[in-house]
């Protein structure tokens, strides 16, 4: 760096210190922020239902394999949502507290568009200008058309532009601003003719466009995507199950039949918001569920106690199956809900979201009851399908990393050169393994049985000792191994 200033050319010199101090902003405005990470164990009852109630509500019982499923589906939502609540922590941002971004960005792209830099230098440009779009959702159209130049699987630093171009889709850019990079890097990345890396790398990153614009994805080009669930390359398979997941929570009606998994309440309620549409409601989601447990709890109060006998015919060492009245209940309030229309429903929610003040408790009912949305198929919807799974964790924040852009399940395979290395590294100490044979005069020649050994077998085949080697008899056989055995203990 010292050598550079002290150029004996001043312009040359102005010119280096231009890039350092152009580096050193870049970096300072691309500083990682260190999530501050305080999870604890213990889980209040604030924060909704805990890991143990629903072990409590889908242990108890019998113990069938259906039971086994809905267990694993609830911990698998409630893990999600629990992700979902997660708060962003930033120490200190500065994209963060930029006065003007949208002015900042176009003469970020300006520059970048005229700059004759590096391109390491050229990528953090191109990095800065994609975080202030997604995180302040600006407008800069003209920045898609240029990312999508370097959208080839040959290009130097190819998973950062990819990168770039996922962090800097948001739902407020128009679709058809955002197909045309789709477009590209379906053609030019999955396609059979590329290796299974760069069509994984491919994958992933339309499932990160799409998944920040939904509208920009055409059902044509998802149900073909969808068909990579087959491939060879398991790392292929793997990242278009995960985009097949993902709209199986935006808009299952897009995926082909067979690909939109077992129907649920939450996917039966899923919908894409069109362009610049925003959803506002006057009433809490799921809030009907307190005025029907009421009822439940009403009718059962009306009821009374049961009285409940044991035979005495049942031997006292064997276990009896114990339910419990929640679960009855909850199971209850379930079937209830899904009896009830989907306007009835809304008008019972804003009903009671007006009418009362909710207490904690009231609230950690409704998440229950919308998580079990996720979980419960749909009535009327009980055929069976193939289920679909992804082992990704779904966790987007407002910068997305490289890790989602080159996720690969599968270690690739080393090539020729690489597994040679690691066998011949591993043959470092094998003489110590090797029968040593000493000659007393090394220079001697070899004696005509040796030679005889190592002659060809095609030389040798029609000679009377091999011909009548296979005729022996048992006894002949015997007596031969015997020879060899004392010849080989004489030696020793």
């Amino acid at each position: 760096m010292y050598t550079m200033l002290r150029d004996s050319n001043p312009i040359a010199a102005k010119i280096s210190l231009d890039v350092m101090i152009l580096v050193a902003g870049l970096k300072f405005f691309l500083g990682k922020d260190e999530d501050e990470k305080k999870d604890s164990d213990s889980e209040s009852e604030d924060d909704g239902p805990s890991a143990r109630d629903l072990m409590i509500r889908y242990s108890t019982g019998k113990k069938t394999s259906k039971n086994k499923k809905k267990l694993e589906k609830a911990m698998k939502v409630l893990k999600k949502h629990k992700k979902k609540k997660k708060v962003e922590v930033f120490n200190f941002s500065a994209i963060h507290l930029i006065h003007d971004p949208q002015d900042f960005a176009e003469k970020l792209l300006k520059q970048l568009e005229s700059s004759n830099e590096r391109f390491e230098v050229k990528i953090m440009l191109m990095e800065l200008i994609s975080r202030l779009v997604g995180i302040h959702e600006l407008f800069l159209f003209n920045f898609y058309p240029f990312v999508q130049r370097f959208l080839q699987p040959h290009q130097r630093e190819v998973t950062k532009i990819l990168l770039c171009a996922a962090q800097a889709s948001h739902q407020l850019v128009p679709p058809e601003i955002i197909e045309p990079v789709i477009t590209t890097i379906a053609n030019n990345f999955v396609t059979d003719r590329n290796s299974g890396e760069a069509m994984t790398v491919g994958i992933n990153a339309i499932k990160e466009l799409v998944a920040r614009c939904p509208l920009s994805m055409s059902e044509d080009l998802l149900q073909d995507l969808a068909q990579y669930k087959s491939h060879k390359d398991k790392n292929v398979v793997m990242s278009a199950r995960g985009l097949i997941q993902l709209f199986r929570d935006l808009k299952p009606q897009m995926l082909h039949r067979r690909d939109r998994g077992k129907p649920t309440e939450s996917s039966k309620e899923a919908k894409i918001q069109n362009y610049g549409e925003l959803e506002a409601k006057d009433y809490i989601p799921g809030a009907e569920v307190l005025e029907v447990e009421e009822k439940v709890d009403e009718e059962e109060e009306e009821d009374g106690w049961e009285s409940a006998s044991m035979s005495e015919d049942d031997d006292d060492d064997e276990w009896v199956n114990v339910y419990h009245s929640s679960d009855e209940d909850q199971t209850e309030v379930a079937e209830k809900l899904q009896s009830i229309p989907e306007d009835e429903r809304k008008a019972k929610a804003a009903v009671v979201s007006t009418s009362r003040l909710l207490t904690q408790d009231d609230f950690k009912k409704i998440r229950v009851a919308q998580m079990a949305k996720e979980v419960s198929a749909a009535p009327g919807k009980g055929q069976k399908r193939k289920n679909v799974e992804s082992d990704e964790e779904e966790e987007r924040g407002e910068i997305l990393s490289l890790r989602d852009i080159e996720r690969l399940h599968k270690k690739p395979k080393s090539d020729k050169e690489t597994r040679l290395a690691t066998a011949m590294a591993g043959r470092t100490d094998r003489k110590e393994f090797v029968r040593k044979r000493s000659k007393l005069n090394p220079f001697a020649s070899t004696s005509n049985k040796e030679k005889k050994r190592k002659k060809n077998f095609m030389m040798m085949k029609h000679s009377q000792d091999v011909r009548t080697k296979g005729k022996r008899s048992f006894r002949d056989k015997q007596i031969a191994l015997r020879d060899a055995l004392l010849k080989k203990r004489k030696h020793k």
